[in-house]
């Protein structure tokens, strides 16, 4: 992905971890250090093999997630973060406090338009 220098800060990462499955997959291998791909099929049965396919990729030519494949058969490829992706653990935990939080204000029938 080009990055201008008039860019705005937040859409470069909106751009860079934005859609519905990235942000998930990167926090798995944030929880659990790496994965293979059919572990991460299981973890999220919505996905289709294409859009995983397709959302590790992105995430690996934008070098948050490293490819590791190992010579066997059948292959083997393990997925993991690369050191900028690990940069994104903090963001990570505060997406997950404030969903947490959220999901809370919920369950207990909090109007947010009430805590505003």
């Amino acid at each position: 992905m080009e990055k201008s220098e008039t860019q705005c800060p937040v859409e470069v990462t909106v751009n860079l971890v934005g859609g519905k499955w990235k942000l998930v997959i990167l926090n798995q291998l944030a929880t659990h250090g790496f994965k293979r791909f059919n572990e991460l099929r299981r973890i999220f049965p919505d996905i289709t093999q294409r859009t995983l396919t397709r959302q590790l990729r992105e995430l690996e030519d934008d070098g948050l997630v490293n490819r590791k494949i190992y010579p066997e058969v059948p292959p083997k490829v393990e997925y993991s973060l690369t050191k900028t992706g690990e940069s994104l653990i903090p963001l990570l935990l505060l997406l997950r406090d404030w969903g947490i939080s959220y999901m809370e204000q919920e369950r207990r029938g909090i109007s947010q338009k009430e805590t505003m």
